[in-house]
């Protein structure tokens, strides 16, 4: 099995006699969020080298990327916070949507440690990153007044019925059986497209 370093790199190396590899859409822009990353630190003043990069740098890109994003986000003194559908326009800002900077971080954190960072230094995984991400998770979904839950997993309990022949304890047995073998179906799916 190929480490995370080498699974990016093999995509870009080929041997002259087979074609190239296209690379797919996940490489594609990984590669393509790491080098706008770079030339983001290559553009501060001074400039900043990739092995001195830390949280800090990296909150500052993410802040930087707002100016380009596409998501309203209403201020708590807009008619329309807390509205799903606001019915007119306001100026509030546009910003960078939660899950495309939550995606955004986790193609960084793979490109770091492909390009030769380690696990432990990643400045991605730190946990001012994680709080950061949360915060505007949070921000944005009541200024959309759309509260967020995570998805809690169920977890499938086995009911003893004490050598009792009891037909609702063995339906309700058959039940969490069939809905464990559901969820490991679609973790196995889920699987599958991350690969």
């Amino acid at each position: 099995m190929s480490s995370p370093r080498d699974r990016g790199k093999s995509l870009m190396e080929s041997s002259g006699s087979e074609p190239p590899v296209t690379p797919s859409r996940y490489e594609s822009q990984k590669r393509r969020d790491w080098n706008t990353f770079g030339q983001y630190l290559k553009n501060q003043r001074p400039s900043v080298p990739m092995s001195h990069c830390n949280c800090n740098h990296v909150l500052d890109f993410l802040r930087y990327l707002d100016q380009f994003g596409k998501t309203k986000v209403h201020v708590p003194g807009c008619m329309f916070y807390g509205q799903p559908e606001p019915p007119a326009p306001c100026t509030c800002p546009l910003r960078q949507a939660w899950g495309s900077l939550d995606a955004l971080i986790g193609r960084l954190r793979a490109a770091y440690e492909e390009n030769g960072g380690s696990q432990e230094t990643n400045p991605f995984a730190s946990g001012a990153i994680r709080v950061y991400l949360r915060e505007v998770r949070e921000c944005q979904a009541k200024a959309r007044g759309i509260p967020y839950k995570k998805k809690k997993k169920k977890k499938p309990t086995i009911e003893m019925s004490g050598g009792r022949d009891d037909s609702s304890s063995s339906s309700s047995f058959n039940f969490m059986v069939k809905d464990f073998v559901q969820q490991q179906r679609v973790c196995g799916r889920f699987l599958l497209l991350l690969l």
